[in-house]
Order: structure tokens, then sequence, then C-alpha cells
């Protein structure tokens, strides 16, 4: 089993679309181990993303993450990353197929509703950064 880390991001939350997606994530087949509200602030958001440090967009990317609430989601299933990938769609919700979380709720390519690991290895680590062991559910 795999982990991946789903943000619905401050967009999602402010066009109510929490539990739409959290629908979509169980109909795909994920285990939600642990699920919590939060509001990032500067420096974690700014730790998080520091992959994008020098890229354009970073400033305005953690802006956007600290902007408003967010819903912080653990998940599990079989090629959980892979498919979580393919159930989310492409960054730009304009190039996203039909039917993904983000061209169904996706703004634009900056405000695209939720995040996804990118990698098995980065979704333990992400899912590690705003989840302790403790606080994961792994047993139904």
């Amino acid at each position: 089993m795999e982990r991946t880390l789903c943000i619905i991001k401050p967009d999602g939350v402010e066009n109510k679309h929490v539990g739409d997606i959290l629908t979509q994530i169980e109909q795909e087949g994920f285990t939600i181990l642990g699920m919590k509200w939060a509001r990032l602030e500067r420096a974690a958001a700014e730790h998080f993303y520091a992959v994008h440090r020098e890229r354009p967009f970073f400033g305005e990317l953690v802006e956007y993450m600290i902007s408003g609430p967010v819903v912080l989601v653990a998940l599990e299933r079989n090629d959980a990353v892979n498919h979580w990938r393919t159930v989310i769609g492409a960054t730009d919700p304009a190039e996203a197929a039909e039917g993904t979380i983000r061209k169904l709720y996706g703004v634009d390519k900056g405000k695209n509703t939720v995040h996804g690991s990118d990698s098995p290895e980065n979704g333990m680590i992400e899912v590690g950064v705003f989840f302790s062991e403790r606080e994961l559910i792994t047993q139904r």
C-alpha cells in the first residue's frame, strides 16, 4: 500500500467543494487515514514548497496557500500516487481531462483546488509533514 497527501487548497474550501472531493476520494478506493483543517503558516508553506523556491511563481504559491484554510488528507491505497494524480488531473484545469477534480473545480493553474504528491517517496514524506503516525488510523 502507498500513501499520498491530498491538500484541498483555499479555493476548494472557499468554493465549498470539500464534500464533493472527499466523496470522489472514497469512490476511487482510497482509505482516508487522517484528515484535518488547517491554516498554513508562511514558514510551513515555504518549507513544504521549497522545491519550487527558485521558480518565479514561488511567492505567489506561498501567498495563495496561506490565504485561507485548507484540508489536509492522508490517503492510502495500492498505487496511491499515480492513481491520485490521475484523479486530480493536469495542473492547469484547462488542460485537465474531463471528470478530474481540477477540471471540475479548479479556477486556473494557480488555484487548482488540490495538491497531490509526485512520487511514492514524497507521498510518505509529505504525509509525515502534516501527520504523526499516532494521528493516522491504519486499521479499520
